[in-house]
């Protein structure tokens, strides 16, 4: 008989968020300790992971801060480690950094698309690479682990100006379904979440004045997501029955239609 308590269904799960420090990670970090993970949440803000444990202790959870770049691969491998030698190793990882800087490609803003690169590619497989033989590792002792990636339906429809952005996503979504065929085997379940647009400060990154505007009219036309709805399809995930794996899951406002 399973003695799994319904409200902490993730009791004895070490879950690490990154891109903790705002927006989804911020939000999913909260929701996950709420559901009895002890979360642990990687992000460049120190003081704002600070203020999040600071917040998640006061509600009875239980989080680690650790300030990392996951575009910096010696970093995060650092903060692997630390989670390794200190928690026993994650069992779940929420694999959530990015950014987002649409623009008309003749502008050849090529700052910005190396950065969604660096950040939505490179630093996405940083923390593969770092947390995956703890996945692996914890799939085998507890018979579930856990890789959620962000994607975005931007990796699924065509937005004019937002082409580096949106491949960066149809990477992660493309990535997760191969991932899924290496690591289901070994009962690590990989999942790629699809939101539509959620408000969060992704939309105060961007520069480009045309999609600025077009931002600020689809808010005054429908109400976008908020960060702890997709926060709470991560518990969800992460709360079903070890034989259950969502691999793709698309999240949109209501009202949006592409």
């Amino acid at each position: 008989m399973s003695t799994q308590n319904t409200a902490t269904p993730l009791q004895g799960r070490v879950a690490v968020v990154t891109g903790a420090s705002s927006g989804i990670g911020e939000a999913s970090a909260e929701k996950l300790a709420g559901l009895g993970a002890h979360v642990v949440v990687l992000a460049r803000r120190a003081e704002r992971l600070g203020e999040l444990v600071a917040r998640i202790d006061k509600n009875g959870g239980s989080a680690l801060a650790i300030a990392a770049d996951v575009t910096d691969k010696a970093a995060v491998q650092a903060a692997a480690d630390r989670v390794a030698a200190e928690l026993g190793g994650a069992d779940l990882l929420f694999n959530n950094a990015g950014v987002m800087l649409p623009g008309p490609i003749e502008e050849l803003a090529t700052d910005q698309w190396q950065h969604q690169i660096d950040l939505n590619i490179a630093g996405l497989m940083n923390v593969i690479g770092a947390f995956t033989p703890q996945l692996v590792k914890a799939a085998g002792e507890r018979g579930v682990a856990d890789l959620i990636n962000t994607s975005s339906i931007a990796a699924q429809n065509i937005f004019p100006t937002f082409a580096v952005y949106s491949a960066t996503k149809a990477y992660v979504t493309h990535l997760s379904r191969h991932l899924r065929t290496e690591l289901g085997p070994k009962n690590v379940r990989v999942a790629a979440i699809e939101p539509g647009i959620v408000g969060t400060e992704l939309q105060s990154h961007v520069t480009d004045e045309g999609v600025r505007d077009w931002l600020a009219g689809s808010k005054e036309t429908m109400e976008w997501l908020a960060p702890q709805d997709i926060a709470g399809t991560i518990g969800f995930l992460a709360s079903l029955p070890p034989r259950v794996n969502l691999q793709q899951v698309t999240i949109m406002p209501t009202g949006q239609t592409t």
